[in-house]
């Protein structure tokens, strides 16, 4: 695969910096920062749902324009990056991008860790990635539990993710906790690498299944996954996405208004 070339364009959405990005963009950013080892960056996944509580949370938006990348993972983001002028061609998918990352550097020895799930998910999705991409290196697994954990506890997960010396962490607590925790815990991991990709595990472990291609290409992912789990995600799509839209149109009527002068 050819490498594609750096990509330091971004754009702003209510006040969140999404960069433009494609998977093949996002691998080789990982690998680089493998390579240099110059502390602990974190990616997050900007979607509709993200930015809307980034948007009515400043402190969530700080751990969200805190990260190394914030990737588009939501087609209403590409449709309207591109609008902006961006050459997004598809979104960068939390799932797709763990699997890629596993499949085209499987053969080069880098670290894995799994971090979050249910009890048992890690282990799957360990299992799983590992019987599909011969020369996986996992180096530790760990489901937390759901409630807060105790200062010791806490200190025990970070010292047994710093003796694993993995190189990527894969975080699947999410959103908004596994924002939170990789900003918090980033200056305690030495990891090159923190990856948050929410339900990605789920759906790696063949506990919930994913939309259908089309589905996920076309911007109708949500209502495949309103229509599983809807008392878990009503709220979601049903009052965040309304918001989201209403948001984004009086921005860009503002952006559009005619100044003091009539310019």
């Amino acid at each position: 695969m050819t490498a594609p070339v750096r990509n330091d364009s971004f754009f702003l959405m209510l006040g969140v910096r999404v960069d433009a990005v494609q998977i093949p963009d996002v691998i080789l950013r990982i690998e680089q920062w493998i390579e240099k080892r110059a502390g602990c960056r974190y990616i997050v996944l900007a979607g509709m749902h993200n930015v809307i509580r980034a948007h009515n949370d400043p402190a969530f938006r700080q751990f969200i324009n805190a990260a190394a990348l914030s990737v588009p993972d939501g087609m209403p983001l590409v449709w309207l990056g591109r609008l902006r002028g961006e050459k997004l061609r598809r979104r960068v998918y939390g799932p797709e991008l763990m699997e890629a990352f596993c499949e085209q550097t499987a053969s080069k020895g880098y670290r894995h860790f799994f971090y979050g799930g249910a009890p048992g998910v890690p282990e799957r999705v360990a299992d799983r990635l590992s019987r599909r991409f011969p020369g996986l290196v996992v180096v530790g697994i760990c489901s937390p539990p759901f409630r807060h954990l105790t200062p010791e506890e806490d200190e025990e997960i970070v010292a047994t993710i710093n003796r694993a010396a993995p190189d990527v962490l894969w975080v699947g607590l999410g959103t908004p906790k596994q924002e939170f925790w990789m900003h918090s815990h980033q200056h305690r991991l030495r990891v090159p690498v923190l990856a948050g990709v929410g339900a990605a595990f789920d759906f790696h472990a063949g506990v919930k299944r994913q939309a259908p291609a089309w589905m996920r290409e076309h911007g109708f992912e949500w209502l495949f996954r309103l229509l599983q789990e809807p008392r878990r995600l009503w709220r979601r799509y049903l009052v965040y996405g309304p918001q989201f839209v209403y948001y984004v149109c009086r921005e860009a009527l503002r952006r559009h208004a005619p100044g003091p002068d009539g310019s």
